[in-house]
């Protein structure tokens, strides 16, 4: 790894959640390309209990005996508090914070009628809240610099999801956790563009901690060692990019990474439709509903439906 050169040469990149999977791919990803990168996890389980072991620790380290730059931080971005400390260490260390990698996460699946309040506010607190507490640390940040006369271009990317674009049985917690993240980016990109920051998005499939097991079949690595597929690895490259001052121009986009593909994705975009000059009947409305329904394209379908 060589600071002086590379796609981020120089610049400070903050990952949360960069203990393990998505997240240390990312970190050494950037690394790879220059960057001095700020290694957030909070060390706990895959349902959020807590765990004994520190791995940003470990990610930060394999990172310098790697020639590269990197510090490690403990904290819960999903409190004011973590948050905020998470863009303190990036100033303190390395002098400046030019992206935002929104990553952190964990699993509470259950079917709908069986999940309690407690597994929801969980998911919905560490990717929602998670996001949205750097993420407005960050831009209070840029916002400061821009004042002063130095208007950074800086880069957030948000970790959404397929869950989050189209649904997924039995994650009802995850998949609003992952399409309110979504509708931030959105916001974000909207009104932050005026201190010089681009907000995007990224939905990754990969193999994880959260989807090894769920779709053991489909995240295994190749026993033949060719080419896998789900390596976390591969999502990497085009979080760099959008983390990097190469996508100038780019901002409230969402991308679908997997493998070796890359999608944008459109989101929601009105279809047909159909007026009148005065109030429907509930009957009428119904019958225009159905004729609008009939010129629509079919919906993709939920994950883990048939």
């Amino acid at each position: 790894m060589n600071p002086t050169a590379g796609l981020c040469a120089g610049r400070v990149v903050a990952v949360t959640g960069a203990g393990r999977g998505l997240g240390r791919a990312h970190a050494l990803a950037f690394a790879a390309e220059g960057a001095r990168v700020v290694v957030n996890d909070l060390g706990v389980g895959l349902d959020g209990t807590p765990a004994a072991d520190s791995p940003a620790r470990r990610v930060a380290a394999e990172i310098r005996a790697a020639g590269g730059e990197a510090v490690a931080h403990g904290g819960d971005i999903a409190t004011t508090d973590g948050a905020a400390s998470l863009v303190a260490t990036a100033l303190d260390v390395f002098g400046g914070l030019d992206t935002l990698v929104n990553n952190a996460g964990f699993l509470r699946d259950r079917m709908l009628v069986n999940l309690d309040e407690d597994d929801w506010d969980a998911v919905v607190r560490v990717h929602l809240t998670g996001h949205f507490l750097p993420l407005k640390h960050a831009a209070a940040h840029w916002r400061s610099e821009t004042k002063a006369g130095r208007e950074p271009r800086a880069r957030v990317v948000n970790t959404g999801s397929g869950a989050g674009l189209l649904g997924s049985v039995g994650q009802a917690n995850y998949a609003a956790a992952k399409a309110g993240i979504l509708a931030l980016t959105l916001v974000a990109a909207a009104e932050l563009a005026r201190y010089g920051v681009q907000v995007n998005a990224v939905a990754p499939a990969a193999r994880t901690r959260m989807t090894e097991r769920t779709f053991a079949a489909t995240m295994a690595a190749p026993r033949d060692g060719g080419f896998d597929a789900m390596a976390p690895g591969n999502v990497s490259p085009l979080v760099v990019w959008l983390g990097s001052p190469a996508c100038e121009g780019v901002t409230g986009r969402v991308f679908e990474a997997e493998a070796g593909r890359i999608t944008v994705m459109d989101g929601w975009r009105r279809g047909p439709t159909t007026d009148r000059p005065g109030r429907w009947t509930p009957a009428a409305a119904g019958q225009a509903a159905r004729s609008l329904l009939a010129a629509a394209q079919a919906p993709l379908p939920v994950y883990g439906t048939t």
